[in-house]
């Protein structure tokens, strides 16, 4: 499993509300990105919010990236973001 980490800064509360809920309602990915899972981490003190988009594949993640970022628009409550590099999940533990 592969991981793709994007970091939004500047996230206002509202803002990361409407997203926590946006993807809440939907019942899968935007089309044409192969990612098995979505989790969104949110740092209200720093007004940040990263994103773990988990895929299968290396190359479903350069499908993904591509996709989302073509789809990306500029918004006045988000003033900038930045992509990481791909990491690849190893261990997972869970209670």
């Amino acid at each position: 499993m592969h991981v793709r980490v994007v970091r939004f800064a500047d996230v206002t509360p509202e803002r990361a509300e409407k997203l926590l809920a946006d993807i809440e309602a939907s019942d899968a990915p935007p089309p044409g990105v192969p990612a098995t899972g979505l989790q969104m981490l949110l740092d209200e003190d720093q007004r940040a919010a990263p994103a773990l988009q988990l895929l299968d594949t290396v190359e479903d993640t350069r499908t993904g990236a591509a996709r989302l970022l073509s789809g990306l628009q500029p918004s006045p409550s988000i003033s900038s973001r930045s992509l990481r590099t791909v990491l690849t999940l190893r261990t997972v533990m869970r209670r």
